[in-house]
């Protein structure tokens, strides 16, 4: 039995697919969401679907009941601090992972550990120690340690549209990795169908190359056929506007810390290798995803 938390979030979604296309027969799905109408209706035919959220102790203890493994993802929640947000939400999970004897939890969380910068990186400061709280149950655990994802540019995309202009916190000039969510989930469901490892560790998820916002802008030019720039925003400009949206003040510095700390090499601390790269490379997300959100 595998249990998949946030089944329609990005990766979920993406991950419930391929499990659903992959799993053997006798392997079975239990997914864990607020409101099982978003779940298509094949879906909800071919899971068993656990209402509510995976932050309630009584609810992640019914899911862990019986499961050999786990997809853990925080919905980060901009009205808490950081660590409210990851430790506190993930921390009846945990003692309903040990209370169950859960074999095996692969987690959605970030770049960054053993970092000069990791101990004051905001929100991937409090995703990490989400990870160590998971791993201190006991519990198998590999933390899919994941960079900036190529689908937080959709939130763009309006601005791209309209405007030409995407925008972000750092250097233009300074490159990092970068990552599709469908390859986030493609690396979950093979940890999750293959239980054979053990103790806990960090699998790096690092997208096919490298990449900076002005290679952003000059890719997305080419593959959308209309001029696009970066703009990078201030620190005290983004705090402003987040704390303005409503979002809760000490979530927000997570953010800005988050930026300030991808900027100082953040993401650049794990060496690129043939297993760490994933093969979704950005000329083909902006064809796939880019391009229709933004010219349709």
């Amino acid at each position: 039995m595998i249990v998949i938390t946030a089944p329609t979030g990005n990766i979920g979604s993406h991950l419930l697919s391929r499990l659903l296309r992959s799993a053997p027969a006798e392997e079975g799905l239990r997914v864990v969401v607020r409101d099982p109408a978003r779940l298509p209706g094949k879906v909800r035919e071919r899971v068993e679907v656990i209402t509510g959220s995976h932050g309630d102790p009584e609810v992640v203890d019914r899911a862990f009941e019986g499961a050999d493994a786990v997809f853990w993802l925080v919905p980060p929640d901009s009205s808490l601090t950081p660590e409210a947000a990851y430790s506190g939400f993930t921390r009846p999970a945990a003692q309903a992972l040990a209370a169950h004897g859960v074999g095996h939890v692969v987690g959605v969380s970030a770049l960054g550990r053993g970092t000069p910068v990791a101990d004051r990186a905001g929100l991937v400061t409090a995703s990490l120690a989400m990870d160590d709280l998971i791993a201190s149950t006991g519990v198998a655990h590999r933390a899919l340690a994941c960079p900036s994802f190529f689908e937080n540019l959709l939130e763009e995309a309006d601005s791209i549209r309209e405007n030409g202009v995407f925008t972000d916190l750092v250097d233009a000039d300074r490159k990092a990795p970068m990552v599709a969510v469908a390859d986030i989930a493609a690396a979950a469901a093979a940890l999750l169908l293959d239980r054979t490892w053990t103790g806990a560790g960090s699998v790096p998820v690092l997208g096919p190359r490298d990449l900076s916002p002005a290679d952003l802008a000059r890719i997305m030019t080419e593959q959308l056929g209309r001029p696009v720039r970066y703009e990078r925003q201030s620190y005290d400009d983004l705090y402003s506007a987040l704390v303005g949206h409503g979002l809760d003040a000490a979530f927000v510095q997570g953010i800005v810390d988050m930026k300030r700390a991808k900027d100082d090499g953040l993401d650049a601390g794990v060496p690129r290798t043939d297993e760490s790269s994933s093969p979704t490379t950005f000329e083909q997300w902006c064809v796939q995803v880019l391009k229709p959100a933004v010219l349709t």
